[in-house]
C-alpha cells in the first residue's frame, strides 16, 4: 500500500459530499478500448468521419459500421474492479455517486444507483422524426440487414450518445451543481482533454473540494490536484478496498 492509496482512503473516509468522475480508463479493464491511448480509437481512425453529428447524418452507413460493433462489445462487456469498488462505496456513503464521460453502461450494471452519464449511453436510440425509442438490440439487427438503423416512419435512428457538435445530456447541469459543492471529486481513467466535461475539475478546485487525479498519463489539471495517482486502475481498486476493509467487492 503507497502513501497516496492510504490518503486516497483517507479522503473517501472523511468525505460527506464526494463524487467520482469516470472516463475510458476505467472501461479498458473490461476490454473496452480507450480513445487516447496509445492503442486508442483515435489512433486509428479519424473522429471527423465516425464520431460526429454531421458523420451521422452525412454517412450513416460509415458510421454504423464503425460503431455498432463496438456497442454490442459495450453491451456484452462486464463491469472490473473499479467499477465495483465504486458501486460498494456509494453504497457506503463514501461517495454520492459517479459522474461518467463513459457510454458503456457498467457503472450501473456493476450496482452503482447515482449515475450521471454526461456523454449518454449505447443501450438505446431514438427516432430523428418521430421520436420513437428502440433498444440496442433492434438498432443492431437492423444495421446487419440494412447497414443503418431507420426507423418505420423512414428516419435514421441515433444512438443515445452525444457526439461531437452536440450538447452534453441535461445529467451535466446536475453534474455541475452536485460538483460545485462536493467536497472531494476522484477522477479516474480520463485524460480530461475533452470539453466541457473536464471543466468539472477546476470547478472543483475553485470550490474547495479535494482533487485526486488517478490516470495513467499526465492531465491539463494536475496541478489543482490534492493528490495524483498513476497506478493502474484495477491493482489501484483493490488496494483502496483493502485499506477501507472492503476486500471482497473487488
Amino acid at each position: 500500500m503507497s502513501v497516496g492509496e492510504k490518503k486516497l482512503a483517507e479522503y473517501l473516509r472523511e468525505s460527506r459530499a464526494g463524487w467520482a468522475f469516470t472516463g475510458a480508463g476505467v472501461s479498458t479493464p473490461s476490454g473496452i478500448p480507450d480513445f487516447r491511448g496509445p492503442d486508442g480509437l483515435w489512433r486509428k481512425w479519424d473522429p471527423e468521419r465516425v464520431s460526429t453529428v454531421q458523420a451521422f447524418r452525412e454517412r450513416p452507413e460509415e458510421f454504423f459500421s464503425f460503431w455498432m460493433h463496438r456497442f454490442e462489445l459495450m453491451a456484452r462487456a462486464e463491469p472490473n474492479a473499479v467499477h465495483r469498488l465504486l458501486a460498494r462505496i456509494e453504497a457506503e456513503g463514501m461517495l454520492r455517486g459517479v459522474i461518467t464521460q463513459n457510454i458503456d453502461g457498467l457503472h450501473r450494471k456493476a450496482g452503482s444507483r447515482n449515475v450521471l452519464e454526461i456523454h449518454g449511453n449505447a443501450w438505446t436510440g431514438t427516432c430523428t422524426g418521430c421520436g420513437t425509442r428502440y433498444e440496442l438490440e433492434w438498432m443492431a439487427a437492423r444495421v446487419h440487414e440494412l447497414g443503418v438503423a431507420r426507423c418505420g416512419c423512414g428516419a435514421l435512428v441515433k444512438p443515445d450518445v452525444v457526439l461531437f457538435g452536440e450538447q452534453l445530456t441535461p445529467d451535466f447541469q446536475r453534474a455541475w451543481e452536485e460538483v460545485s459543492r462536493c467536497d472531494l471529486l476522484w477522477v479516474l481513467g480520463s485524460s480530461l482533454q475533452v470539453w466541457p466535461a473536464a471543466e468539472l475539475v477546476p470547478l472543483a478546485a475553485r470550490n474547495g473540494a479535494v482533487v485526486v487525479i488517478a490516470n495513467r498519463d499526465p492531465t491539463p489539471y494536475d496541478d489543482l490536484a490534492a493528490l495524483v495517482i498513476r497506478d493502474d486502475l484495477a491493482a489501484l481498486a483493490a488496494a483502496v478496498a483493502r485499506e477501507l476493509g472492503l476486500e471482497g467487492v473487488v
